[in-house]
This record gives structure tokens, sequence and C-alpha cells, in this order.
């Protein structure tokens, strides 16, 4: 017994050493996240609104990461086999849209684009500041184009018929690693992020676990082809939300737990504030329904561990040479929260239940209905959209 329990001493030790000074290009980097104050755990009290959920296409293919709805109300979702497919309103009749060959994640229709001058399709890596052109805002009633944003293919754009054009795959000679969501502006200028230049989706843990400010916000103009990064240093760019009257954009800080507001116009044009910050989870997917609310999909809840390693780079290179079963993991619980304009929740719906629909990754209002999406579900879902408590 003695020299079992010195042989696993030994072992534990060099891996400990290992961890710590094998040579490897994880540089994790101290941090302090701001602990919940009382007011935003009350605000997330407990609960099982999302409990009554209505499964679409359950089974049809794995892990509808975002759905977006045409001016038709039809229902398009992309999934983790790279292809993008096209539902009814109610979720029947599923066909095979596009195939990006990637990883579609984030979704959202605009305005169609003009066409490329001659064969030029090349995608634009290299891009100097585009102006701030705008398009006809009458257009995006009628638009039927689907914007997306592929972890591995960058900025797309499809038309009616599927087919697909790369509109930027980098910006300021940065190629985007991660691609992650996509919102449209009324006046058709096109706003994504790029989670990470670092890490690609296969390794999004390892680059929240880093903390390495790889993630930007960036703009798409398509009347000048032209992208501009508007935000850099972002801990795992995630959501992508432009707000009423083009007026700011929202993007989510998955790794550092808060949501981000670029404004576009006005007095702060160009500048940079929290929105809302010591969220209770991972913020995902994010999306302004038009009518004053914004739809936040959390992931998580936050790991105690996570939070308590945050300020020690040394215990979070232990945790990244662990084998993934025992990494930290976030429960499954599904969660999405509705905020005001001044990033105020008023509404929270939860699932904690072994069958919830999590992890919730999207959630877009259309009509009365909310719907879901989610990385690794079997098949999308939908609830009525609840009235704001406040």
């Amino acid at each position: 017994m003695k020299k079992l329990l010195v042989l696993i001493v030994v072992l534990v030790v060099a891996f400990i050493v290992y961890a710590l000074f094998w040579p490897t290009d994880f540089a994790p980097q101290s941090w302090t996240p701001t602990s919940q104050a009382p007011a935003a755990q009350d605000a997330y009290a407990d609960n099982q609104a999302l409990a009554d959920v209505e499964w679409l296409a359950r089974g049809v293919a794995n892990g509808p990461e975002d759905v977006a709805i045409d001016n038709q109300g039809r229902l398009y979702a992309g999934y983790d086999d790279g292809t993008i497919r096209r539902f009814d309103a109610d979720g029947g009749n599923g066909t095979v849209f596009a195939t990006t060959n990637g990883r579609p994640l984030g979704l959202a229709f605009g305005p169609s684009l003009p066409k490329p001058a001659g064969n030029d399709t090349t995608p634009e890596v290299d891009s100097a500041d585009g102006s701030d052109g705008t398009s006809d805002g009458d257009q995006r009633q009628n638009a039927q184009t689907l914007f997306v944003a592929d972890a591995k293919k960058g900025l797309l754009a499809i038309d009616d018929e599927g087919e697909i054009r790369i509109l930027a795959a980098g910006a300021n000679g940065t190629r985007f690693a991660f691609t992650d969501d996509v919102d449209v502006g009324d006046n058709g200028m096109v706003y994504f992020s790029d989670a990470s230049s670092k890490y690609g989706q296969a390794d999004y843990v390892t680059d929240i676990l880093e903390h390495g400010g790889h993630g930007r916000l960036l703009q798409y103009n398509p009347q000048s082809g032209r992208t501009r990064v508007l935000l850099t240093g972002l801990q795992f760019a995630n959501g992508v939300a432009v707000g009423p009257d083009d007026a700011y954009v929202l993007v989510n800080e998955t790794g550092s737990y808060r949501v981000i507001r670029y404004w576009l116009t006005g007095d702060k044009a160009g500048q940079r504030e929290i929105f809302i910050d010591d969220l209770p989870a991972f913020p995902d997917g994010i999306s302004f329904n038009g009518d004053g609310t914004f739809w936040l999909a959390l992931f998580g809840p936050r790991d105690p561990m996570l939070d308590f390693a945050a300020d020690k780079p040394w215990l979070r290179r232990i945790i990244f040479r662990l084998p993934k079963a025992l990494q930290p993991a976030p429960p499954h619980i599904g969660h999405v929260v509705g905020l005001d304009t001044e990033g105020e929740v008023i509404a929270d719906l939860q699932d904690t239940s072994e069958d919830a629909f999590a992890p919730v990754t999207s959630a877009e209002q259309a009509g009365d209905m909310l719907y879901l999406g989610s990385l690794t579900a079997p098949g999308f879902a939908r609830i009525p959209a609840p009235e704001p408590t406040q």
C-alpha cells in the first residue's frame, strides 16, 4: 500500500510539472471576475418557465445553433454537418437549403447584395476601413439574402437559390478562426463577431480558459464590400444584436459574463460601454425583437472552479492539461433572459429538468413566438414569448 501511495504521489507531481512547464501555445491571463450582486440573484431566481417548450424538427440533424425566419415565415437553422436547412413555419418539411462545408452558426436575413464585379468573389482579408454607406432600409422588408457566420469559412451570404458567397474570411491581416454570430441593421450594414482569432470552434473552452482577448466585433459594408474592425480584445466575442434605430450594436463577451454596447451614432459614436455585467452564466446568442426587448441565451451557470482559477494562471494550466472528461463543464440547464434597452432584466426563463431543451445558444422572436437554438441538441424549439415583468 505504501508503494502504491508513493507511486500516486510521484505521478501527480509529474503531471503538475508537465502541466506547468511543458511548452504550449496556451497562455492563460490573470483576471478577476465581478461578483454577482444580490439584485442580480433575485432577477435570476429559479423557475421552470422553459419547461413547456415545443420541440421542432427533432431528430433531423444535430446542433441547430441559431434560427432565422424569412419574410415568408419559413424557418432556417444551421447544423453541425455543415447544412443549413429550411422548414415550414411549424418546423415541418425540412429540406437542405445550402451546405457550407463548414460549421454554420449565426444566421440573419438582410437586403439583397449587389452582384460582385466581374468574376471577383475573393473574400476580403486585408481591408482598410470602409465608408459607412447605407442601403435603402425598405429593402430589408423584402430581403432574401441569408447572412451566415460560419465558424470555419467566415462571413457568408446565401441567395434565394442557395448560392453561397464568402464575403470576408479575415480583416486587418488577421484571418478569422471562429466566426460566430451575425446581425443586420435596418440600413443594411452587417455586424458580426469572430469569437477568437487564435482558437477554432473545437477549442472554444480553451479560448475561454485562456482569457487572452482574441475576439473581435466587425462590420461588413455591402455597398463597398469592406470589412471594418470595430472592437478588439474581446473575451470570446459571441452573440451580436443591432439595437433600435441602428444607434448601437451589442456583442456578448462570453468569457467575461457580460454584454458590451458599441455606439454607432450620436455623441458616443465609436465608444464602448458595459450593457450588462455579472451574468449568472456564459452569454451566448442575443437578438433584438424590434419592440424594446433583447433576448439573451445563457449557457451555464458559471462554474465556481473557473471563477476561483481566474486570477491563478498556474491553476488554469493544470485544468487545461486535464482530460476533457475531467475539465469543468456546465450542467444541463436551459436559460434565456429578456433585457430592456437599458440592460435591465425584464424576463427570465429557465428549465433545470433532465429533459430540458439545453443548452440554449440563441433566442429569436418572430411575432408572439420565441424560437430557441442549441449548439448540441437534436432539434430546435419554440415557446410563446412572455410578457416583460417590468
